[in-house]
């Protein structure tokens, strides 16, 4: 696969990863156990939303992956959290840190492949 349709694909998956934070921000929260405010997941969707409509729109879409693998810290920040011992919902956490992991190392790939006619 291409890098481009690559980051075209990821593009689709922030759009759709976006609507569910914005439809359930509540539910995620209290299911990882995301300490703070549920409108930090319903920003993050709105960022994920924004990532992918600028990978869908743009010229040099593997370019704008970019934007998701800057969004993955933000993620493993947030979630960094509700990794304490604490966190009755520590397991749901850990699983959302893993595909937040796999997320970025995919991003990451795709990231460095460069579009066609990078220098």
């Amino acid at each position: 696969m291409s890098a481009s349709r690559a980051a075209r694909l990821l593009g689709w998956f922030s759009i759709a990863l976006g609507l569910v934070e914005l439809v359930a921000p509540g539910t995620l929260k209290r299911k990882i156990g995301i300490p703070g405010p549920k409108g930090v997941v319903s920003a993050f969707g709105l960022r994920e939303i924004g990532a992918g409509v600028g990978i869908l729109r743009s010229d040099r879409p593997v370019r704008m992956v970019w934007g998701r693998v800057a969004g993955d810290l933000a993620d493993l920040f947030t979630l960094m959290p509700a990794m304490a011992r604490s966190n009755p919902n520590r397991a749901t956490a850990s699983a959302a840190l893993a595909f937040v992991l796999a997320a970025t190392a995919i991003d990451l790939y795709v990231a460095l492949q460069g579009d066609e006619g990078d220098e």
